[in-house]
């Protein structure tokens, strides 16, 4: 067996891994600057994706160099990083005017609107913030450090996917939240296409996806969460040791193999049901356990409650995140 890493993680691989991520918008908004002006906004503990839908200027993301902006361009920030939008002016750049803003609560139309200067803006973007989980604590971007910036086409069609997320948002009609989930999963699908032959090495920045034998354990355990996945047989398919598997998944995902796949069984287990279509022992079986008091023991220690309690508050008529699985 071989321990050194190969240089790319497969299509085949990053196929499962896109199949079984969990994406979710936090909120949409919109920013205008007008020349001259600049918007800053303070950091989030979520990504956050910048989408330039017209104009010129730049991005400047922590102490990052700045970052060009022009139609299509899309960048992921960091979470935990401030940033501040400028609009392009002729004027030095010492002269320019600051608003602060900071997200507020989220308006019952899910949309806020920030706005640098007045007039016409000559930079018009859609933000947001993000989730994208496996299980309950692994984000795909939460090894992110530095912005990922990728230079879109208006064929892409990504300005009309993130515009139908927000009138979603605004018209909040039934289904809201899966409608707006499945638009950013779309963007974030173009946005990994686009890494396979993207010639910044940006996959790099995201942990799962810079080992990719680990990446390859991972996608197997995501796919198969109930399947009988050991260490051994993980080492096996990746053709690792156990020593150099151990060290590696660790050091990727922060936490050990059956420790990740604990919480992938449980996310899927908290889908099972929300559907209401098995019972808890059927429930058990289909995520990996044969003992329903071992599936609760586990479920609860993720959840908070029992399996039968998740499922009565999940289904309850004035639970208003009915749609979706928390």
């Amino acid at each position: 067996m071989h321990d050194k890493p190969i240089s790319h993680i497969s299509r085949a691989d990053l196929d499962s891994l896109i199949n079984t991520l969990e994406v979710s918008f936090l909120t949409l908004y919109e920013c205008l600057v007008s020349p001259g002006w600049r918007l800053a906004l303070t950091a989030s503990d979520a990504p956050a994706i910048h989408y330039n839908l017209s104009g010129m200027g730049r991005l400047s993301v922590g102490n990052e160099p700045p970052i060009d902006l022009m139609p299509h361009t899309l960048v992921i920030v960091p979470a935990n990083m401030p940033f501040t939008f400028s609009g392009a002016s002729s004027g030095a750049e010492g002269s320019r005017e600051t608003i602060h803003e900071t997200l507020r609560n989220i308006p019952s139309d899910g949309v806020q609107r920030f706005a640098a200067g007045q007039g016409e803006p000559c930079l018009m973007l859609i933000c947001g913030y993000f989730r994208a989980l496996y299980g309950s604590s692994i984000d795909l971007f939460g090894s992110l450090t530095a912005p990922i910036v990728e230079q879109f086409e208006a064929t892409d069609q990504l300005d009309q996917k993130l515009k139908s997320a927000m009138v979603e948002l605004i018209a909040q009609e039934v289904g809201t939240g899966a409608m707006t989930t499945s638009l950013m999963k779309q963007v974030l699908i173009i946005l990994l296409r686009r890494s396979l032959g993207s010639l910044s090495i940006w996959t790099e920045r995201i942990a799962i996806l810079k080992d990719p034998q680990i990446a390859r354990a991972f996608a197997l355990m995501a796919a198969r969460p109930s399947a009988h996945h050991t260490v051994e047989s993980l080492c096996y398919a990746v053709g690792l040791s156990r020593s150099a598997f151990m060290a590696r998944f660790t050091a990727v995902l922060g936490q050990s193999p059956m420790t990740v796949l604990r919480q992938l069984r449980m996310r899927h287990a908290a889908v099972l049901l929300s559907s209401n279509t098995l019972s808890i022992d059927q429930v058990a079986f289909n995520v990996g356990y044969s003992s329903r008091t071992s599936f609760s023991r586990a479920f609860r220690k993720m959840y908070g409650s029992d399996p039968s309690e998740f499922r009565a508050a999940v289904l309850s008529p004035t639970n208003p995140h009915q749609e979706q699985v928390v």
